[in-house]
């Protein structure tokens, strides 16, 4: 008698062609942008818009394009990157919003505090390169309050409010390719 196993395609993110950023109010005036420079992205399963995502990123490598603010973000009144070197997501649940749209209900972890997230994203298909590598693409939007996972530091302002807002919007450009 053969034995059935359940074939899982897995993905693996494709760093070339992908990034993870985020933006915060300074000032109450602008927004400064930032990006992790290093990080994995896995997918394993049947469906790809069903399959569980795990997110690994390497905290130390948060750039703002200004080597001081960086410094400060790695320290203990942000990331503290000495002691938490990761951060992760893990996305367990899809839940189909339109025609390729959906939101991923997971877990967000920073600073060893695990919270629930919800991200908006957007499926751009599934297509084959010139090379012939399967590849998939999703646009990823949400945002989180900072406080949330014990990112605090923050400085009043003369003219009232504060320099660093709570809310961070988070986005991304992920493209996988199929793995063998």
């Amino acid at each position: 008698m053969e034995t059935m196993e359940k074939v899982l395609t897995r993905w693996a993110v494709d760093p070339t062609h992908s990034e993870l950023a985020f933006s915060v109010r300074h000032m109450m005036m602008t927004r400064v942008k930032g990006e992790f420079t290093n990080f994995n992205i896995a997918v394993a399963g049947g469906e790809i818009v069903q399959s569980p995502v795990k997110v690994h990123i390497e905290a130390a490598s948060i750039d703002t394009n200004n080597e001081g603010r960086d410094d400060h973000l790695k320290s203990a009144d942000f990331f503290d990157v000495e002691n938490y070197p990761e951060i992760t997501f893990e996305g367990n649940s899809w839940r189909r919003k339109a025609h390729g749209e959906y939101e991923l209900i997971g877990t967000l972890t920073i600073k060893g505090i695990s919270k629930p997230v919800e991200l908006d994203v957007a499926f751009g298909g599934i297509h084959m390169d010139p090379w012939g590598n399967e590849k998939a693409g999703f646009s990823i939007e949400g945002k989180i309050n900072r406080q949330d996972w014990g990112l605090t530091w923050n400085a009043a302002l003369e003219t009232g409010g504060v320099l660093v807002s709570d809310e961070v919007k988070i986005s991304g450009e992920i493209q996988f390719i199929k793995q063998s």
